[in-house]
């Protein structure tokens, strides 16, 4: 076919990476290095051509679908810039949600809890239509703290923001990983990757640096060491 490409391109090549429970890590770099897929990949969204991915003891590459998907339902929440909400469910329903995927359900104690600390107890009833788009985040959020899971993926969840809204979302994941779950964020933005613990850089999909969390600064500055050495 006219214009068909058999080229492989590989989002990833050679990533090594281990995650500390309790830890919240943050990935950045430019547009197609490869950050969102290696959340993807990790999170069993996307499966890897090559390669293995363990979390909690079980090699997830090797499930099959339906295991998979258990095994996400019971063990991970994703945060995703698009807060996903099914739109025919009030806050409180989309929050309890994944208890009801799990064949689990969640007290109602846990989801107006978690909807209470996300500034939105008052609006338990309402769809997704009726809410700002930083209070649907909101739920997205509330969802993942009422079902407690031991991994939280987020890509680019304080993207569409604003400040104030970003910086509640940023706290509420350091407040999750304290209380034990293990983070993994992508965001393009140096300030919010800086409230991460660590920062990975990526480049050409692999891991080309490794920043300590807290200087916006430091991040930026990696990130543009990068580009630099790719140009020249």
């Amino acid at each position: 076919m006219p214009g068909r490409s058999d080229a492989v391109v590989h989002a990833l090549a050679g990533v090594d990476l281990e995650l500390a429970e309790g830890s919240f890590t943050a990935v950045v770099g430019a547009s197609g290095s490869g950050k969102s897929t290696l959340l993807q990949c990790v999170a069993g969204l996307d499966r890897p051509s090559s390669g293995t991915v363990h979390l909690l003891g079980t090699q997830t590459t090797s499930l099959r679908p339906g295991a998979l998907a258990t095994f996400r339902a019971k063990h991970m929440g994703v945060i995703f810039q698009e807060d996903n909400l099914v739109t025919c469910l009030n806050a409180r329903d989309n929050v309890a949600l994944p208890g009801r995927l799990r064949q689990r359900a969640l007290p109602h104690r846990e989801v107006d809890n978690a909807l209470a600390r996300v500034g939105l107890a008052d609006h338990a009833s309402h769809l997704p239509a009726q809410l700002s788009g930083g209070e649907r985040q909101r739920v997205a959020i509330a969802r993942v703290l009422a079902s407690r899971p031991q991994i939280v993926f987020a890509d680019e969840p304080t993207a569409s923001l604003d400040l104030a809204s970003a910086d509640t979302v940023l706290n509420w994941f350091a407040q999750i990983a304290a209380e034990g779950a293990t983070l993994l964020m992508v965001t393009h933005d140096p300030q919010a990757a800086a409230r991460a613990g660590s920062v990975l850089v990526m480049d050409s999909g692999r891991i080309a640096a490794h920043v300590p969390g807290g200087s916006a600064e430091a991040v930026s500055r990696a990130i543009l060491e990068i580009r630099g050495r790719a140009a020249a």
